[in-house]
C-alpha cells in the first residue's frame, strides 16, 4: 500500500493545525478539525481536496458555531480501510458513524463540489435533520454526454493500477502543473493553497483515494430524498466556475422551491478559497433564513 501523508512533516504547518485531531470510527482513521461554540456546522470538501480548503473559512465560522471539518476517506490525512467508503453511500455511512462518535448533530452542513452531494445525501438521512444545507459550486448532477460514460470508466481503470497513482503523484509535485490544474477550475486562490494542493497531489495514496472516489461516484437521484423531506438548500455559485457549469444550479433553483441561489461574480469553482469572507457571510445568511425542518414522525 502506498505511504500516506505524514502528519509530522507534511502536516507541520497545516492550516488550523491547532484544532486537528485523529479519530478512529467506521474502519477509518479520520483527520478532523473542530473549534468554536454554538450550534453544529459540518464542512465537507470536494474531490481531491482536504481540510486545507477551509483554511480561512473555518475560523470565520468557528467564531459563531461549533465547526467540524474532516478529511474525507482516502483524502488528506484520513486513512480508510474499506473501498466501499469511496462511493457516495459508503462516505455517508462512514460520516454518520463519525458524527455519532463525536456527538455532533449538524444544524448546518456546508459542502463544496462533490462534498455538496455528500451533504445533501447525509442531510436526508440524519435524525434530527439539519436546519439547512449549503452547496458551494455543488456537483449535484451526473456528467452529461460522452463524459457520463468515459469519466467513471477511466477513473476506475486508473484506480485499479497503483502504479498509475504513483505516476500521477510524481507529476503533482510540479508547482506549475498544480497551478495550471487549479486555474483550470476558474479560480485563483493564493500561493499557500497551491502549496498544500501540491503536497496532496504529490502523494500517491491521496491520488489513489481521489481516483477511487471518482471511479465509484454516482449522484443520480441524490436530490430525490432531500426534496421529499422538504429540506432547504442554499446554493452559492461562482460564476467563473469551469468545473461545474453554473447553469446546473440555476436549473435546480427553478425546479425545486426549497433551493435558493446566490451568484458570486468574479469567483470560480474554489470560491470559498478565493473570498472566504464573502462565502462566510452567505453561510451566516443561509443559516439565519433556513426553516427548522420537521422531525420524523414518531420522534
Amino acid at each position: 500500500m502506498a505511504k500516506g501523508l505524514d502528519w509530522a512533516t507534511d502536516g507541520r504547518d497545516w492550516p488550523n493545525r491547532a484544532h486537528s485531531r485523529f479519530v478512529e470510527a467506521a474502519t477509518t482513521r479520520w483527520h478532523v478539525q473542530r473549534a468554536g461554540k454554538g450550534e453544529h456546522v459540518l464542512l465537507l470538501h470536494g474531490t481531491g481536496a482536504s481540510t486545507h480548503s477551509w483554511a480561512v473559512l473555518f475560523p470565520l465560522l468557528a467564531a459563531r458555531f461549533d465547526t467540524l471539518a474532516v478529511d474525507l476517506p482516502g483524502h488528506g490525512f484520513t486513512q480508510s480501510f474499506r473501498r466501499l467508503d469511496s462511493a457516495l453511500p459508503g462516505m455517508v455511512h462512514a460520516l454518520k458513524v463519525l458524527l455519532a462518535a463525536e456527538n455532533f448533530r449538524p444544524a448546518l452542513i456546508v459542502g463544496h463540489s462533490a462534498g455538496a452531494a455528500i451533504a445533501v445525501r447525509l442531510a436526508s438521512e440524519l435524525d434530527p435533520r439539519p436546519r439547512g444545507t449549503v452547496s458551494i459550486n455543488g456537483a449535484l448532477k451526473p456528467f452529461g454526454g460522452p463524459a457520463a460514460l468515459i469519466a467513471p470508466v477511466m477513473a476506475k481503470a486508473l484506480a485499479i493500477n497503483p502504479l498509475v497513482a504513483r505516476a500521477l503523484a510524481r507529476g503533482g509535485r510540479d508547482p506549475s502543473r498544480v497551478a495550471r490544474l487549479i486555474e483550470g477550475t476558474g479560480s485563483h486562490p493564493g500561493p499557500d493553497y497551491l502549496e498544500f494542493y501540491g503536497r496532496l497531489f504529490g502523494n500517491s495514496r491521496h491520488v489513489a483515494g481521489t481516483l477511487s472516489m471518482m471511479a465509484n461516484w454516482d449522484v443520480s437521484g441524490v436530490m430525490a430524498p432531500f426534496e421529499r423531506a422538504g429540506l432547504s438548500l442554499h446554493q452559492i455559485v461562482g460564476l467563473n466556475d469551469r468545473a461545474v457549469p453554473p447553469e446546473h444550479a440555476e436549473a435546480l433553483a427553478r425546479r425545486y422551491k426549497g433551493a435558493s441561489l446566490e451568484r458570486l461574480p468574479g469567483l470560480g469553482h474554489l470560491a470559498h478559497e478565493e473570498d472566504a469572507a464573502c462565502v462566510a457571510a452567505s453561510v451566516f445568511s443561509a443559516f439565519a433564513s433556513a426553516e427548522l425542518p420537521a422531525r420524523k414522525s414518531g420522534t
